[in-house]
């Protein structure tokens, strides 16, 4: 299988800022083990980051009309709270995307429990660093194994 990584928002700061939140692993470090892990399960891996929103829709719609991948993580960082253009990219699109947060974000400030994303996502996993998207790759693949 193959998956597209997108993040969002600030998260090319990863490691550098917030350690106790986001811990000390870099963006890279972080796609690295990714990588490994799918590598390791015969899944390939792509991964994009951007801070601008339209960016990340630009790639959403990308990686639907030119075809290829079998599922989306997304980490879309604060864009979750309130990107309504993020959701209707993903309503868009016939590629199962699933929601993923490195910190807890319902441990964090209340701003961050609401998602407008999640509704339109397969599903969403926070709160384990890095192995998040690990999580959200395995729940991805059972999910199209059905």
């Amino acid at each position: 299988m193959k998956f597209l990584i997108i993040n969002g928002v600030n998260l090319n700061l990863t490691g550098k800022r917030e350690k106790g939140v986001y811990g000390a692993a870099t963006l890279d470090e972080i796609n690295a083990k990714i990588a490994s892990y799918c590598t390791a399960n015969g899944d390939e891996t792509e991964f994009y980051q951007s801070n601008i929103e339209g960016e990340l829709v630009n790639k959403l719609h990308s990686a639907y009309l030119e075809g290829g991948y079998d599922g989306i993580l997304l980490n879309a960082g604060a864009f979750t709270h309130y990107s309504y253009a993020l959701r209707d990219a993903i309503a868009a699109i016939d590629i199962p995307v699933a929601e993923v947060h490195i910190s807890n974000v319902h441990a964090r400030e209340a701003f961050r429990h609401n998602s407008v994303l999640s509704e339109v996502c397969k599903g969403v996993v926070c709160g384990f660093g890095a192995g998040s998207y690990l999580a959200a790759i395995t729940g991805l693949k059972d999910y199209l194994a059905k």
